[in-house]
């Protein structure tokens, strides 16, 4: 497992990716050609990736999203040191704070 800030990366097994995710819709890229994770609503800055992959959002109100990156790749942040990510399949989730009666994404 990794963890850059709010950002949590699981390593998943081939075997365990759900059949649709090869056929569905892909992220696109930001201008700067990163696919980006997630995107702070405070400070501007971003956990992206940079290096050859897809990223594909899984349904749900917090849509975690699925990472494939048959090269490997690093996950990069103004604020936070890279991270290398072997080649594979990973499951990337943003933190939940639990606010009474609710839950919310962590802001940035």
């Amino acid at each position: 497992m990794y963890r850059q800030g709010d950002v949590l990366i699981v390593p998943v097994a081939d075997e365990a990716v759900p059949s649709h995710v090869p056929d569905a819709p892909k992220e696109p890229r930001d201008a700067r050609g990163r696919l980006v994770l997630t995107l702070g609503e405070v400070t501007g800055h971003a956990h992206a990736v940079v290096g050859r992959g897809e990223l594909v959002r899984e349904p749900g109100p917090f849509g975690p999203f699925l990472l494939h990156l048959p090269d490997g790749g690093r996950v990069v942040h103004e604020e936070h040191a890279a991270i290398a990510l072997p080649r594979g399949w990973y499951r990337v989730v943003r933190q939940r704070e639990y606010v009474p009666g609710s839950v919310r994404l962590v802001a940035d």
